[in-house]
């Protein structure tokens, strides 16, 4: 008892929560299956009559809950347990009937929910396909309806529903079954009828489902019906949908016009008079579609929409090339436009756009004249001095004629008209950069390029609000380097693809537009630098070097790009690499370029796969930005912020040219390449000129080398001392250890020891010092020894350079003398006479 009080309690809450929209349909249908089954569980071994009928309308209304919300399958199990449950009641009311008038009495009752159940599963089956089971369904309906004469209506009702579903789902023959049934069950008893507008409404559709499914094969069966459905209820949907079918049946245009003739007397409207009309021309009934057209404006006389019948009158001449009747009619409506017969505004529009559709057909045949001649019809319409946007559309369609037709002065009449009415569309502009280019008016042409210009950025960034499409900016910035190009007008077109290459978002043509710019620029630098007019150079340069930033920049943005690949990303970088370097190439003349086109090309490398061939791109870049950073740096005679600024510059270049060096090292042999050498050489002059505190601890390092070159070191040597750079000391350890490998060599190269030796002597002692420390002389004393022994034992070393010794020699003694050192006057300049013994044609001299 407990169950079923809230399996009833259930189902109430659910009804109530339904009703106040708590609950939706589906959640209601869950609801009363819970409840249903709940129900079920309490049953009884011999349940009540009470209980049974109850149990009979919850499983009914759980069904069909199931079945409303799409989920037939479910709704099944529940009118079979009805179903059950009827026949339990049929049997407990003839067990308690007194005789055969009860017993009617309890079949009548039992009937009613018998039908509903029926129809339930006959909807069921629909929803699931089940077509044999729905018949069999709605077969046992139509037995019980005499009994049941009133549910005519809804049984008849059923099977339209059934009729519309299968038709939606093209299943046209379970479609024209239904709707037949729905026909004839209406007919079945006229007090309970749908009525006859319902009936025709059934054949109508039952017309159009033969109609669609095969009007060959049932054309007698779709004529039939909606002659029926005409006879039931005079519609104009009926009468048109006759003449549908008679058109697609290829009947003779007598019938057509029998048919015709049949709703003429008939109350509609204009349009649906139209479309009949537009019906038989698209069929090619011309005849019977023009008789039909003239007999249309006597129905309308009065009405103001009178004018879509002549509208309609043009286009069917138009279609069938019948254009000097057309143009007839046209001149009739512009005559009639001043005459006080105007036509409605929107009959008006489509009439233009007629118009403009004919000219632009025209116009894409390259017949201009023509097109002209129909842009001119649409032209008549506008009042003089009136100003519409549309107005200026028109006029610059014109000017496009007349510029093919070569009629520049018509054409600029046209453009100034599209200014008056809308200056500031960028189609105006447009048009009006064309004038210019025609003219050969370069000035006037970039100007209204950078016009164009602005007015992409409006609409690239939403301020635009004429609509524009986002796209046409750059359309016409293309179509304006395309034109230019053709006019041989480069500047124009540098300027038009610089706009162009800011805007395009398609980057497939954004590099197209970057490297056609780049084209160009480079052509106009080259020319200007061959007539070394390097003003002008330097302003291209300049733009030049932001074609290839903005290049960089795309590039670099294009990762985040799904469209565009990696593949194509390379090939990009590829060719803006390698136009770069061959710029720095051509640069030569010019560092600071130079410089700048090396780096560009590095950093184009960068979106490059690592590949041994780029590494050393990279590299041979980075090496030759550094080298011509330090050659700038070097002709500063005086010590400036720019000055180091550029050696910083061509330290941070050595930097991450060393990282890429070790990377390609790994790659292959390069021991004949002079990439270490130059990488210490460089990093050596950037920090000795930069006055790097780590200068000293970078070249312990280099001390340990061991292949290292006497050449190498005496560059070292120089470096130190070559300003702003002053290390005396590591000039010296650089030349010792020089003068080391020299003297090393199996046979000594003098020419390279003299020259070493001078630089090291030269450092060490310094000329016209009187007072020098006993170490320092000694030192030097050294180096003369050194010599000394080189020049006893070869006939190879230069006599200048002995002359040179002994004259330092002997300097130094008479130094020493001078301040009152004789001992050591006496050793130095007895030094120098044993130079003296040494020279040759020079020792005369010097004896």
């Amino acid at each position: 008892m407990q169950v079923e009080e809230g399996a009833v309690s259930l189902w109430n809450w659910a009804v109530a929560k339904h009703t106040g929209a708590v609950v939706n349909d589906e959640q209601k249908a869950k609801l009363r299956f819970v409840a249903c089954r709940l129900i079920g569980l309490c049953e009884g071994a011999d349940p009540p009559e009470g209980t049974i009928r109850r149990q009979i309308l919850m499983s009914m209304k759980t069904a069909k809950g199931w079945i409303d919300v799409g989920k037939a399958d479910l709704a099944d199990g529940f009118l079979e347990n009805a179903m059950s449950n009827i026949e339990k009641l049929y049997a407990k009311l003839r067990k308690g009937s007194d005789g055969e008038a009860d017993i009617q009495e309890h079949r009548a009752d039992v009937e009613s929910n018998l039908f509903k159940v029926l129809s339930y599963q006959a909807e069921s089956a629909v929803a699931q396909g089940d077509f044999q089971k729905a018949m069999g369904c709605v077969q046992r309906c139509k037995d019980i309806l005499m009994k049941l004469p009133k549910e005519t209506c809804y049984l008849s009702i059923l099977c339209y529903n059934f009729g519309v579903e299968t038709y939606e789902c093209k299943r046209y023959e379970e479609s024209s079954f239904w709707l037949s049934q729905s026909y004839d069950i209406g007919k079945m008893d006229t007090k309970y009828s749908i009525g006859k507008e319902m009936q025709a409404k059934v054949l109508r559709l039952l017309a159009t489902t033969y109609f669609e499914w095969d009007c060959t094969l049932h054309l007698d069966r779709a004529l039939k019906a909606i002659n029926l459905a005409n006879q039931e209820n005079t519609h104009p949907a009926g009468f048109f949908l006759k003449v549908k079918i008679l058109l697609k049946s290829g009947a003779s245009d007598e019938d057509i016009k029998a048919a015709l003739a049949e709703f003429l007397h008939l109350e509609m409207s204009l349009d649906f008079c139209l479309n009949t009309a537009k019906l038989l021309l698209e069929h090619g009934r011309e005849s019977v579609g023009l008789d039909f057209l003239k007999s249309v404006p006597e129905r309308f006389e009065s009405s103001p929409d009178l004018g879509k019948i002549t509208l309609l009158h043009i286009e069917f001449l138009l279609q069938n090339k019948r254009e000097l009747l057309a143009k007839q009619k046209i001149e009739e409506i512009i005559i009639g436009h001043y005459t006080g017969k105007q036509l409605l505004p929107e009959t008006l529009d489509q009439l233009h756009i007629m118009l403009w559709d004919r000219a632009a057909k025209h116009y894409e045949e390259k017949s201009y004249t023509e097109a002209l001649h129909w842009y001119n019809y649409s032209v008549s319409f506008y009042t003089p001095r009136q100003i519409d946007q549309n107005l200026a559309k028109l006029q610059r369609n014109m000017a496009s004629c007349y510029f093919h037709l070569k009629q520049v002065d018509k054409a600029k009449e046209a453009v100034r008209e599209a200014e008056r009415c809308d200056p500031n569309s960028i189609f105006t502009k447009f048009s009006v950069y064309k004038i210019a280019v025609m003219e050969n008016d370069t000035n006037k042409a970039v100007e209204a390029v950078i016009e164009m210009g602005k007015l992409t950025e409006k609409t690239s960034q939403g301020e635009d609000k004429l609509g524009v499409d986002k796209n046409t900016g750059t359309n016409l910035l293309s179509l304006a380097a395309q034109i230019a190009l053709e006019n041989d007008q480069q500047t124009v077109a540098i300027k038009a693809l610089e706009y162009l290459s800011e805007h395009l978002q398609d980057y497939q043509q954004l590099f197209a537009a970057l490297k056609c710019l780049v084209r160009l620029m480079l052509s106009k630098v080259m020319a200007e630098k061959e007539e070394k007019r390097l003003g002008n150079v330097s302003e291209h340069t300049n733009a030049l070097n932001n074609t290839f930033s903005a290049a960089h920049k795309r590039l670099a943005e294009s990762f985040t790009e799904e469209k565009f690949s990696g593949d194509r990303r390379i090939l990009e970088a590829h060719w803006f690499r390698k136009v770069a370097w061959n710029l720095a190439v051509q640069f030569k003349d010019s560092p600071e370029k130079m410089r700048g086109f090396f780096v560009l090309s590095f950093k184009f490398c960068q979106f490059c796969p690592s590949d041994k061939a780029v590494l050393i791109a990279q590299k041979t870049c980075l090496l030759m930005a550094a080298a011509v950073d330090l050659e700038m740096g070097r002709q500063r005679v005086t010590p400036s912020e720019q000055q180091m600024e550029l050696f910083s510059q061509a330290l941070q270049h050595l930097q991450t040219c060393k990282e890429i060096w070790k990377v390609l090292k790994l790659t292959g042999d390069f021991a004949k390449d002079p990439t270490d050498t130059l990488l210490l050489l460089y990093e050596f002059e950037a920090r000795s000129k930069l006055n790097d505190p780590s200068l000293h601890s970078f070249m312990e390092s280099v001390w340990e080398q061991p292949q290292i070159e006497a050449k190498t070191l005496e560059i070292i040597a120089s470096l130190a001392m070559e300003p702003p750079a002053r290390y005396p000391v590591l000039c010296k350890k650089a030349l010792r250890s020089a003068l080391s490998l020299h003297r090393k060599q199996t046979v000594i190269d003098a020419v390279k020891f003299s020259k070493c030796l001078h630089s090291l002597i030269n450092i060490s002692l310094p000329t016209g010092l009187t007072d020098l420390e006993t170490c320092v002389l000694q030192e030097v004393w050294d180096y003369f020894q050194d010599a000394l022994s080189v020049v006893s034992s070869t006939n190879s070393y230069p006599e200048m350079e002995i002359l040179w010794l002994m004259i330092r020699a002997w300097n130094t003694g008479i130094f020493q003398y001078t301040v009152g050192k004789y001992k050591e006057a006496e050793q130095w300049c007895g030094l120098g006479m044993r130079f003296l013994h040494h020279l040759g044609s020079l020792k005369k001299s010097y004896e």
